[in-house]
């Protein structure tokens, strides 16, 4: 059963009228000023000029114009300055943004398939989650968010999510007893902080430094990026390794947008899609180290590496549980685990 919702508040009434201004501002400018007609796709997304993701968009939206000769350019909003990752999805899906990046969990919203990637311990390590994700069954996902309006265009590899805390070492599971821990807004995700003990809190990604500050909640889960793209490491000085799971951003697109395209402009995307990710799946890499080596030095913040055993033992009833509640997400699990 695919899971979605059509919200219609303030949001999205005042951004439909934006764009709709916006848009018919670009067109009497084409045509004044006797340019060809091109197609602007806006994408839209929550990070800054720090993150490898901002700059993977950006190399994207290069090759796509260099690749269409022009006929397609991409608007980029950084920033989150058009919402959160779940209201510019809903954006997305109503056609009154064309695309955006959004990380898996988000996506398990409108289509549940993709909380296999939200599920704890599934990958062995980075070489297996990518292996996995150039599979024809990854693609074939992409191609299903048709039935929600949406399309799959690659994806972006976000790393291990683990816990960070203000000041306290995650070593043990019992030490995340009575903690309030963010969490992305996604079921798996809470239940699994729950079998872990901890207190799971859903809020926004652009509301996790001043809820750390502040003391709303006492830790949050990402990857060691996090730490110095959002500057996490200046209130969050505890890091364990504890990598419960590899949730990756994806790339994705209106089916609306994706249609209006022709075949040559869409497989423009596809391919441009492709090498944006073996680019940022390098400089991902990379990033990490230099980000564990900013954190520790210039922010003060300790790294750890717990015993996995003890946090996997917990959750093992959640992937027990979504095996025999949904038969596609078996599937997909005895597909990943015979990777070899």
């Amino acid at each position: 059963m695919k899971l979605y919702s059509i919200k219609r508040g303030l949001l999205i009434s005042t951004l439909l009228l934006a764009f709709f201004f916006l848009n018919a501002c670009s067109a009497t400018e084409n045509v004044a000023s006797g340019q060809e007609q091109t197609t602007t796709l806006t994408l839209a997304h929550i990070h800054n000029e720090a993150s490898p993701v901002y700059q993977s968009l950006e190399e994207f939206a290069e090759k796509v114009e260099k690749k269409t000769n022009g006929s397609v350019n991409i608007k980029i909003y950084t920033d989150g300055v058009l919402g959160e990752e779940t209201k510019v999805m809903e954006l997305v899906q109503n056609g009154v943004i064309d695309m955006t990046k959004v990380n898996g969990g988000v996506i398990s919203q409108f289509d549940e398939t993709f909380s296999v990637f939200s599920l704890p311990y599934v990958f062995r390590d980075d070489a297996h989650f990518r292996q996995f994700m150039e599979t024809d069954t990854v693609s074939q996902m992409y191609e299903d968010l048709e039935e929600v309006q949406l399309r799959g265009i690659t994806f972006y590899d976000a790393g291990a999510r683990s816990f960070y805390t203000a000041d306290r070492k995650i070593e043990t599971p019992e030490d995340l007893r009575g903690l309030k821990i963010r969490v992305m807004n996604n079921v798996t995700a809470i239940d699994m902080v729950e079998l872990l003990g901890a207190s799971p809190t859903p809020m926004g990604a652009t509301e996790i430094y001043t809820s750390l500050q502040q003391g709303i909640i006492d830790g949050a889960e990402s990857s060691p990026i996090a730490l110095t793209d959002a500057n996490h490491g200046e209130v969050a000085k505890q890091f364990s390794f504890d990598e419960h799971t590899r949730i990756p951003d994806f790339l994705i697109m209106s089916d609306a947008a994706w249609n209006k395209l022709d075949a040559t402009e869409q497989q423009a995307l596809v391919e441009a899609g492709q090498e944006s990710t073996e680019a940022h799946n390098e400089r991902w890499d990379q990033m990490i180290e230099d980000s564990m080596a900013q954190a520790e030095e210039e922010m003060g913040v300790e790294f750890s590496n717990p015993d996995q055993a003890p946090f996997r033992a917990l959750v093992e009833p959640l992937l027990k549980e979504q095996r025999e509640a949904n038969h596609a997400i078996d599937a997909l699990l005895k597909e990943i685990e015979a990777i070899e």
